[in-house]
């Protein structure tokens, strides 16, 4: 005779299962669209934080920015803008709008704006 707390154990394990292989195959789809294309999944990661961002602030519209992530921000410390900056933090660079905007994507704050000066330096006046 069959004790009924054997059969819920069973059942027990039997979902757990179940959830472990649904949750495995779901992770292997995904580890295998990323290994498919990267560039594909940079974009998508691009567009999400010019969303993020363009909660908080008006953004240009007519042209994507280039974004970087802070590494290091010991080596920017003596630049006013990354001033505030940690590691993990987006730069959002907008160079036909000359605009730039440090962004924390944990707390979804956006740290510093300014402007930026792409570009060739002024020329120098020619001496006779």
């Amino acid at each position: 005779m069959e004790r009924p707390l054997s059969k819920k154990i069973l059942l027990g394990l039997l979902v757990f299962l179940l959830l472990s292989l649904a949750g495995n195959g779901y992770l292997f789809m995904k580890v295998r669209a990323l290994g498919a294309d990267p560039q594909v999944v940079a974009r998508e990661e691009s567009v999400r934080l010019v969303n993020e961002v363009g909660k908080l602030i008006a953004l240009p519209q007519d042209e994507e920015p280039t974004i970087a992530t802070v590494t290091d921000p010991d080596q920017l410390k003596d630049q006013v803008f990354f001033a505030n900056a940690q590691k993990g933090y987006k730069v959002l660079l907008y160079a036909n709008a000359k605009k730039a905007i440090l962004y924390d994507p944990i707390n979804k704050r956006i740290i510093e704006v300014a402007p930026i000066n792409i570009g060739t330096p002024p020329a120098t006046p020619a001496t006779p």
